[in-house]
Protein backbone atom coordinates (compact mmCIF):
# COMPACT_ATOMS: atom_id res chain seq x y z
CA UNK A 1 0.00 0.00 0.00
CA UNK A 2 2.65 2.24 1.06
CA UNK A 3 4.29 1.45 -2.09
CA UNK A 4 1.50 2.19 -4.11
CA UNK A 5 1.24 5.43 -2.85
CA UNK A 6 4.88 6.72 -2.64
CA UNK A 7 4.75 5.81 -5.86
CA UNK A 8 1.73 7.90 -7.22
CA UNK A 9 2.83 10.86 -4.93
CA UNK A 10 6.38 10.24 -6.56
CA UNK A 11 4.79 11.06 -10.30
CA UNK A 12 2.36 13.25 -9.11
CA UNK A 13 5.75 15.63 -7.79
CA UNK A 14 7.35 14.47 -10.93
CA UNK A 15 4.73 16.22 -12.88
CA UNK A 16 4.27 19.46 -10.90
CA UNK A 17 7.46 20.22 -8.64
CA UNK A 18 9.86 22.32 -10.85
CA UNK A 19 13.32 22.86 -10.80
CA UNK A 20 15.31 23.68 -7.31
CA UNK A 21 16.05 27.05 -8.69
CA UNK A 22 12.32 27.80 -9.51
CA UNK A 23 11.95 27.11 -6.10
CA UNK A 24 13.73 29.43 -4.80
CA UNK A 25 12.77 32.51 -7.11
CA UNK A 26 9.26 31.97 -6.21
CA UNK A 27 9.91 31.46 -2.12
CA UNK A 28 12.12 35.32 -2.92
CA UNK A 29 9.16 36.30 -4.14
CA UNK A 30 6.89 34.51 -2.18
CA UNK A 31 8.73 36.18 0.96
CA UNK A 32 9.02 39.86 -0.66
CA UNK A 33 5.13 39.63 -1.03
CA UNK A 34 3.98 39.33 2.14
CA UNK A 35 6.80 41.53 3.47
CA UNK A 36 5.21 44.14 1.53
CA UNK A 37 1.78 43.00 3.04
CA UNK A 38 3.66 43.39 6.48
CA UNK A 39 4.66 46.45 6.21
CA UNK A 40 3.32 48.79 3.04
CA UNK A 41 4.90 51.41 3.54
CA UNK A 42 8.66 49.96 3.11
CA UNK A 43 8.92 48.31 -0.31
CA UNK A 44 12.43 49.67 -0.61
CA UNK A 45 14.15 48.51 2.90
CA UNK A 46 13.24 44.84 1.82
CA UNK A 47 14.99 45.17 -1.63
CA UNK A 48 17.92 46.91 0.45
CA UNK A 49 17.82 43.87 2.78
CA UNK A 50 17.78 41.48 0.18
CA UNK A 51 20.88 43.01 -1.41
CA UNK A 52 23.17 43.08 1.42
CA UNK A 53 22.25 39.54 2.64
CA UNK A 54 22.41 38.47 -0.98
CA UNK A 55 26.62 38.03 -0.81
CA UNK A 56 26.14 36.54 3.23
CA UNK A 57 26.71 33.19 2.22
CA UNK A 58 29.31 33.32 -0.02
CA UNK A 59 32.35 31.73 2.48
CA UNK A 60 29.38 28.95 2.95
CA UNK A 61 28.96 28.38 -0.36
CA UNK A 62 32.58 28.01 -1.13
CA UNK A 63 32.85 25.67 1.48
CA UNK A 64 30.29 23.35 0.06
CA UNK A 65 31.27 23.54 -3.55
CA UNK A 66 34.80 22.75 -2.24
CA UNK A 67 33.44 20.01 -0.09
CA UNK A 68 31.61 18.71 -3.43
CA UNK A 69 34.59 18.91 -5.44
CA UNK A 70 37.15 17.29 -3.24
CA UNK A 71 35.12 14.67 -2.08
CA UNK A 72 34.74 13.50 -5.75
CA UNK A 73 38.05 14.27 -6.36
CA UNK A 74 39.11 12.33 -3.29
CA UNK A 75 36.78 9.29 -4.78
CA UNK A 76 38.22 9.30 -8.03
CA UNK A 77 41.59 8.23 -6.93
CA UNK A 78 41.68 4.35 -8.03
CA UNK A 79 42.35 2.41 -4.76
CA UNK A 80 39.72 5.09 -2.91
CA UNK A 81 36.94 4.02 -6.22
CA UNK A 82 38.19 0.18 -5.34
CA UNK A 83 37.69 0.73 -1.80
CA UNK A 84 33.81 2.11 -2.32
CA UNK A 85 33.13 -0.62 -5.21
CA UNK A 86 33.78 -3.21 -2.31
CA UNK A 87 31.66 -0.94 0.53
CA UNK A 88 29.13 -1.29 -2.84
CA UNK A 89 29.07 -5.12 -3.20
CA UNK A 90 27.61 -5.44 0.08
CA UNK A 91 24.26 -4.03 -1.02
CA UNK A 92 23.76 -6.87 -4.19
CA UNK A 93 19.73 -6.42 -2.93
CA UNK A 94 17.24 -3.36 -3.25
CA UNK A 95 15.79 -3.92 0.48
CA UNK A 96 19.84 -4.28 1.41
CA UNK A 97 20.80 -1.56 -0.50
CA UNK A 98 17.97 0.79 0.82
CA UNK A 99 19.09 0.21 4.70
CA UNK A 100 22.98 0.11 3.90
CA UNK A 101 22.89 3.11 2.37
CA UNK A 102 20.49 5.11 5.25
CA UNK A 103 22.47 3.33 7.41
CA UNK A 104 26.07 4.57 6.86
CA UNK A 105 24.51 7.86 5.55
CA UNK A 106 23.48 8.27 8.97
CA UNK A 107 26.48 7.60 10.52
CA UNK A 108 27.72 9.48 8.69
CA UNK A 109 25.73 12.78 9.43
CA UNK A 110 25.79 12.22 13.22
CA UNK A 111 29.72 12.58 13.34
CA UNK A 112 29.41 15.68 10.84
CA UNK A 113 26.55 16.85 8.18
CA UNK A 114 29.02 17.89 5.66
CA UNK A 115 31.37 14.83 5.69
CA UNK A 116 27.83 12.86 5.39
CA UNK A 117 26.83 14.76 2.17
CA UNK A 118 30.15 13.12 0.26
CA UNK A 119 29.74 10.22 1.84
CA UNK A 120 26.10 9.52 1.13
CA UNK A 121 26.54 10.99 -2.71
CA UNK A 122 29.46 8.86 -4.00
CA UNK A 123 28.00 5.68 -1.66
CA UNK A 124 24.95 5.40 -4.01
CA UNK A 125 26.32 6.61 -6.97
CA UNK A 126 28.43 3.32 -6.64
CA UNK A 127 25.41 1.14 -5.31
CA UNK A 128 23.77 2.66 -8.57
CA UNK A 129 26.43 1.24 -11.12
CA UNK A 130 26.58 -2.03 -9.04
CA UNK A 131 22.91 -2.93 -8.38
CA UNK A 132 20.53 -2.29 -11.49
CA UNK A 133 17.58 -3.35 -9.68
CA UNK A 134 17.39 -0.85 -6.65
CA UNK A 135 14.80 2.23 -7.33
CA UNK A 136 17.49 5.18 -7.71
CA UNK A 137 15.59 7.74 -6.31
CA UNK A 138 14.50 6.66 -3.48
CA UNK A 139 18.27 5.03 -2.86
CA UNK A 140 19.22 8.87 -3.19
CA UNK A 141 15.91 9.66 -0.68
CA UNK A 142 17.51 6.95 1.61
CA UNK A 143 20.99 8.69 1.71
CA UNK A 144 19.61 11.86 1.85
CA UNK A 145 16.83 11.09 4.59
CA UNK A 146 19.13 11.22 7.71
CA UNK A 147 19.42 14.99 7.31
CA UNK A 148 16.32 14.85 9.72
CA UNK A 149 18.71 13.66 12.79
CA UNK A 150 21.94 15.98 12.64
CA UNK A 151 20.58 17.78 15.10
CA UNK A 152 21.05 14.73 17.47
CA UNK A 153 24.84 14.30 16.14
CA UNK A 154 27.79 15.66 16.88
CA UNK A 155 27.88 18.79 14.58
CA UNK A 156 24.36 20.14 15.70
CA UNK A 157 24.76 23.77 15.01
CA UNK A 158 22.26 24.59 17.91
CA UNK A 159 23.51 22.25 20.55
CA UNK A 160 27.03 23.40 20.12
CA UNK A 161 26.56 26.58 19.89
CA UNK A 162 24.41 27.49 23.38
CA UNK A 163 27.16 24.93 24.90
CA UNK A 164 29.91 27.54 23.69
CA UNK A 165 30.90 30.25 26.72
CA UNK A 166 29.65 33.74 25.60
CA UNK A 167 27.38 32.36 22.86
CA UNK A 168 24.89 35.68 22.15
CA UNK A 169 21.96 34.44 24.30
CA UNK A 170 23.90 33.33 27.32
CA UNK A 171 22.84 36.46 29.44
CA UNK A 172 19.48 34.63 28.99
CA UNK A 173 19.78 31.03 28.88
CA UNK A 174 22.74 30.36 30.59
CA UNK A 175 25.76 28.08 28.81
CA UNK A 176 24.13 24.69 28.54
CA UNK A 177 26.08 21.44 28.10
CA UNK A 178 25.65 19.03 25.59
CA UNK A 179 24.92 16.52 28.12
CA UNK A 180 21.28 18.39 28.28
CA UNK A 181 21.38 18.62 24.16
CA UNK A 182 22.62 16.21 21.67
CA UNK A 183 23.52 13.62 24.78
CA UNK A 184 20.48 13.97 26.76
CA UNK A 185 18.25 10.96 27.70
CA UNK A 186 15.27 12.21 25.29
CA UNK A 187 17.13 13.43 22.20
CA UNK A 188 19.34 10.01 21.87
CA UNK A 189 15.29 8.09 22.16
CA UNK A 190 14.13 10.08 19.41
CA UNK A 191 17.13 9.76 17.58
CA UNK A 192 17.22 6.03 17.94
CA UNK A 193 13.40 5.33 17.13
CA UNK A 194 13.88 8.05 13.56
CA UNK A 195 17.00 5.87 12.93
CA UNK A 196 15.24 2.18 13.62
CA UNK A 197 11.67 3.28 11.92
CA UNK A 198 13.02 5.59 8.69
CA UNK A 199 14.51 2.47 6.92
CA UNK A 200 11.47 0.44 7.17
CA UNK A 201 9.36 3.01 5.91
CA UNK A 202 12.24 3.65 2.98
CA UNK A 203 11.79 0.16 1.66
CA UNK A 204 7.90 -0.04 2.27
CA UNK A 205 8.02 2.92 -0.17
CA UNK A 206 10.14 0.69 -2.58
CA UNK A 207 8.26 -0.29 -6.53
CA UNK A 208 7.29 -3.90 -6.93
CA UNK A 209 7.30 -3.53 -10.39
CA UNK A 210 9.54 -1.80 -12.99
CA UNK A 211 12.02 0.52 -11.23
CA UNK A 212 14.17 3.50 -12.49
CA UNK A 213 18.38 2.36 -12.37
CA UNK A 214 21.16 4.22 -12.22
CA UNK A 215 22.55 6.04 -15.70
CA UNK A 216 26.05 7.44 -15.72
CA UNK A 217 26.54 10.66 -16.52
CA UNK A 218 28.13 11.82 -19.74
CA UNK A 219 30.58 13.82 -19.43
CA UNK A 220 33.29 15.70 -21.15
CA UNK A 221 36.98 14.70 -20.14
CA UNK A 222 39.54 16.84 -20.58
CA UNK A 223 41.78 15.06 -23.28
CA UNK A 224 45.80 14.62 -22.08
CA UNK A 225 48.54 13.84 -24.54
CA UNK A 226 49.45 10.59 -24.41
CA UNK A 227 53.29 11.57 -25.33
CA UNK A 228 55.01 14.71 -25.39
CA UNK A 229 58.29 16.77 -25.62
CA UNK A 230 59.90 16.00 -21.85
CA UNK A 231 60.22 19.82 -21.18
CA UNK A 232 60.73 21.23 -17.67
CA UNK A 233 57.30 22.26 -17.41
CA UNK A 234 55.77 18.78 -18.52
CA UNK A 235 58.10 17.51 -15.58
CA UNK A 236 56.89 20.02 -12.54
CA UNK A 237 53.37 18.56 -14.09
CA UNK A 238 53.60 14.88 -13.80
CA UNK A 239 55.80 14.58 -10.93
CA UNK A 240 54.24 13.39 -7.47
CA UNK A 241 56.64 15.00 -5.52
CA UNK A 242 54.98 18.47 -5.86
CA UNK A 243 51.32 17.35 -4.93
CA UNK A 244 53.21 14.90 -2.25
CA UNK A 245 54.78 17.70 -0.53
CA UNK A 246 52.10 20.35 -0.37
CA UNK A 247 49.49 17.56 0.81
CA UNK A 248 51.70 16.52 3.53
CA UNK A 249 51.62 20.26 4.97
CA UNK A 250 47.78 20.24 4.81
CA UNK A 251 47.78 16.92 6.75
CA UNK A 252 50.24 18.38 9.15
CA UNK A 253 48.08 21.37 9.98
CA UNK A 254 44.79 19.07 9.91
CA UNK A 255 46.52 16.35 12.42
CA UNK A 256 47.58 19.72 14.60
CA UNK A 257 44.47 21.09 14.88
CA UNK A 258 42.92 17.64 16.16
CA UNK A 259 45.54 17.68 19.10
CA UNK A 260 44.95 21.09 19.80
CA UNK A 261 41.23 20.12 20.28
CA UNK A 262 39.66 21.90 17.15
CA UNK A 263 36.57 20.67 16.27
CA UNK A 264 35.43 19.09 12.84
CA UNK A 265 34.24 22.21 11.02
CA UNK A 266 33.61 22.06 7.31
CA UNK A 267 37.20 23.85 6.43
CA UNK A 268 39.13 21.12 8.13
CA UNK A 269 37.23 18.51 5.81
CA UNK A 270 37.79 20.85 2.81
CA UNK A 271 41.52 20.39 3.70
CA UNK A 272 41.71 16.75 4.73
CA UNK A 273 39.81 16.07 0.99
CA UNK A 274 41.80 18.35 -0.52
CA UNK A 275 45.68 17.20 1.30
CA UNK A 276 44.85 13.65 0.84
CA UNK A 277 43.79 14.33 -2.70
CA UNK A 278 47.06 15.65 -3.81
CA UNK A 279 49.15 12.86 -1.92
CA UNK A 280 46.97 10.05 -3.92
CA UNK A 281 46.35 11.39 -7.39
CA UNK A 282 50.16 10.87 -8.21
CA UNK A 283 50.54 14.87 -10.02
CA UNK A 284 49.39 17.85 -10.38
CA UNK A 285 48.12 17.38 -13.71
CA UNK A 286 45.68 14.44 -12.78
CA UNK A 287 44.32 16.05 -9.22
CA UNK A 288 43.91 19.37 -11.42
CA UNK A 289 41.72 16.97 -14.18
CA UNK A 290 39.60 15.53 -11.50
CA UNK A 291 38.64 19.10 -10.52
CA UNK A 292 37.57 20.04 -13.95
CA UNK A 293 35.90 17.22 -14.27
CA UNK A 294 34.04 17.58 -11.03
CA UNK A 295 33.36 21.30 -11.09
CA UNK A 296 30.21 20.74 -13.12
CA UNK A 297 27.85 19.48 -10.82
CA UNK A 298 28.60 22.31 -8.24
CA UNK A 299 26.83 25.23 -10.41
CA UNK A 300 23.10 24.66 -8.67
CA UNK A 301 24.62 25.58 -5.76
CA UNK A 302 26.62 28.55 -6.80
CA UNK A 303 23.64 29.70 -8.35
CA UNK A 304 20.79 29.08 -5.28
CA UNK A 305 22.69 29.66 -2.01
CA UNK A 306 22.79 33.56 -2.44
CA UNK A 307 18.97 33.91 -3.30
CA UNK A 308 18.41 31.75 -0.12
CA UNK A 309 21.02 34.14 1.89
CA UNK A 310 18.67 37.03 0.05
CA UNK A 311 15.78 35.24 1.72
CA UNK A 312 16.55 35.31 5.20
CA UNK A 313 17.46 38.67 4.94
CA UNK A 314 14.21 39.82 3.94
CA UNK A 315 12.36 37.36 6.61
CA UNK A 316 13.90 39.10 8.99
CA UNK A 317 13.68 43.06 8.47
CA UNK A 318 10.17 41.98 7.34
CA UNK A 319 8.72 41.01 10.32
CA UNK A 320 7.19 37.77 8.70
CA UNK A 321 9.73 34.94 10.74
CA UNK A 322 8.68 37.19 14.01
CA UNK A 323 5.41 37.19 13.11
CA UNK A 324 4.99 33.37 12.47
CA UNK A 325 6.85 32.11 15.65
CA UNK A 326 5.12 35.09 17.74
CA UNK A 327 1.55 34.14 16.16
CA UNK A 328 2.16 29.69 17.13
CA UNK A 329 4.01 30.72 20.55
CA UNK A 330 1.19 32.72 21.87
CA UNK A 331 -1.14 29.84 21.69
CA UNK A 332 1.01 26.99 23.45
CA UNK A 333 0.95 26.19 27.18
CA UNK A 334 3.83 24.82 29.16
CA UNK A 335 2.85 21.20 28.17
CA UNK A 336 2.42 22.21 24.78
CA UNK A 337 5.43 25.01 24.37
CA UNK A 338 7.82 22.42 22.83
CA UNK A 339 5.57 20.68 20.20
CA UNK A 340 4.56 24.37 18.83
CA UNK A 341 8.14 25.38 19.02
CA UNK A 342 8.99 22.20 17.24
CA UNK A 343 5.93 23.10 14.36
CA UNK A 344 7.23 26.48 14.45
CA UNK A 345 10.70 25.92 13.51
CA UNK A 346 9.87 23.55 10.71
CA UNK A 347 7.67 26.46 9.07
CA UNK A 348 10.52 28.67 9.59
CA UNK A 349 13.00 26.39 7.84
CA UNK A 350 11.58 26.24 4.51
CA UNK A 351 11.88 29.45 4.21
CA UNK A 352 15.32 30.14 6.27
CA UNK A 353 17.31 26.61 6.03
CA UNK A 354 20.04 27.47 8.09
CA UNK A 355 20.59 25.95 11.55
CA UNK A 356 22.60 28.54 12.81
CA UNK A 357 20.68 31.53 11.20
CA UNK A 358 17.27 30.19 12.16
CA UNK A 359 18.40 29.99 15.66
CA UNK A 360 19.63 33.46 15.64
CA UNK A 361 16.03 33.96 14.18
CA UNK A 362 14.16 32.32 16.57
CA UNK A 363 16.20 32.12 19.74
CA UNK A 364 15.69 35.48 21.04
CA UNK A 365 12.23 35.37 20.78
CA UNK A 366 11.24 31.51 21.43
CA UNK A 367 13.51 31.23 24.24
CA UNK A 368 12.10 33.88 26.93
CA UNK A 369 8.49 32.84 26.01
CA UNK A 370 9.41 28.93 27.07
CA UNK A 371 11.42 29.86 29.85
CA UNK A 372 8.21 32.55 31.27
CA UNK A 373 6.34 29.50 31.04
CA UNK A 374 8.80 27.17 32.99
CA UNK A 375 10.30 25.77 29.63
CA UNK A 376 13.96 24.48 30.29
CA UNK A 377 15.97 26.31 27.89
CA UNK A 378 17.59 22.81 26.82
CA UNK A 379 14.58 21.50 25.62
CA UNK A 380 13.70 24.90 23.66
CA UNK A 381 16.74 24.57 22.23
CA UNK A 382 16.59 21.13 20.93
CA UNK A 383 12.56 21.62 19.83
CA UNK A 384 14.40 24.22 17.41
CA UNK A 385 16.81 21.96 16.52
CA UNK A 386 14.37 19.41 15.84
CA UNK A 387 12.10 21.34 13.68
CA UNK A 388 15.08 22.73 11.70
CA UNK A 389 16.22 19.49 10.62
CA UNK A 390 12.46 17.75 10.03
CA UNK A 391 11.37 20.34 7.15
CA UNK A 392 15.35 19.59 5.39
CA UNK A 393 13.98 16.72 3.97
CA UNK A 394 11.36 18.34 2.28
CA UNK A 395 13.43 21.50 1.46
CA UNK A 396 15.79 22.05 -1.27
CA UNK A 397 18.54 23.87 -0.20
CA UNK A 398 20.16 20.93 1.13
CA UNK A 399 19.48 18.31 -1.19
CA UNK A 400 21.53 20.34 -3.84
CA UNK A 401 24.73 18.88 -2.65
CA UNK A 402 23.27 15.14 -3.09
CA UNK A 403 21.40 15.39 -5.84
CA UNK A 404 24.26 17.57 -8.12
CA UNK A 405 26.55 14.61 -7.69
CA UNK A 406 24.15 11.81 -8.57
CA UNK A 407 22.39 14.14 -11.39
CA UNK A 408 19.04 13.98 -10.28
CA UNK A 409 16.38 17.13 -9.92
CA UNK A 410 15.07 17.52 -6.59
CA UNK A 411 11.47 16.32 -8.16
CA UNK A 412 12.92 12.62 -8.71
CA UNK A 413 13.37 11.95 -4.82
CA UNK A 414 10.79 14.69 -3.38
CA UNK A 415 7.72 12.53 -3.35
CA UNK A 416 9.81 10.20 -1.10
CA UNK A 417 11.13 12.68 1.17
CA UNK A 418 7.58 13.83 1.64
CA UNK A 419 6.07 10.75 3.02
CA UNK A 420 9.68 10.23 5.21
CA UNK A 421 8.49 13.60 6.71
CA UNK A 422 4.49 13.17 7.72
CA UNK A 423 6.09 9.90 9.20
CA UNK A 424 9.58 11.73 11.50
CA UNK A 425 6.56 14.76 12.28
CA UNK A 426 4.52 12.27 13.62
CA UNK A 427 6.98 10.56 15.12
CA UNK A 428 8.78 13.24 17.08
CA UNK A 429 5.48 14.98 18.04
CA UNK A 430 4.44 11.65 19.87
CA UNK A 431 7.96 11.09 21.44
CA UNK A 432 8.36 14.61 22.57
CA UNK A 433 4.74 14.81 24.33
CA UNK A 434 6.33 12.28 26.51
CA UNK A 435 9.78 12.77 26.83
CA UNK A 436 10.20 16.78 27.01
Amino acid sequence: MLASIADRLSRLVQRYLPDAFVIAVLLTLLVFGIGIFLKPAEPLSLVKSFGDGFWVYLTFTMQMVLLLLTGMVLASVPFVKKGLQQLAKWADTPTKAYVYTFCLSGAAYYINWGLAVVVGAILVREIGRRNQNVHFPLLVAAAYSPTALYTAGLSSSIGLTVATNDHFLADLMGVIPTSETIFSPSTIIIFLVLFVTMPVIICLMAPKGQVTPYEEKITQKVKVPTSEEATPASWLEKTPILGVVTGLIGMIYVIHEFIVGRDLDLNIINLLFLSLGLIFHGSLRSFGEAFKEAAGSTSPIILQFPFYAGIIAVLTSSGLGESIIKGMTSIANKETFDIFTYWTAGIVNLLAPSGGGQWALQGPLQVPAGMNLGVEPSTIAMAVGWGDAWTNLIQPFWALPILSIVGLHIRHIMGYCFILAVWVGFVTTILMLFLY
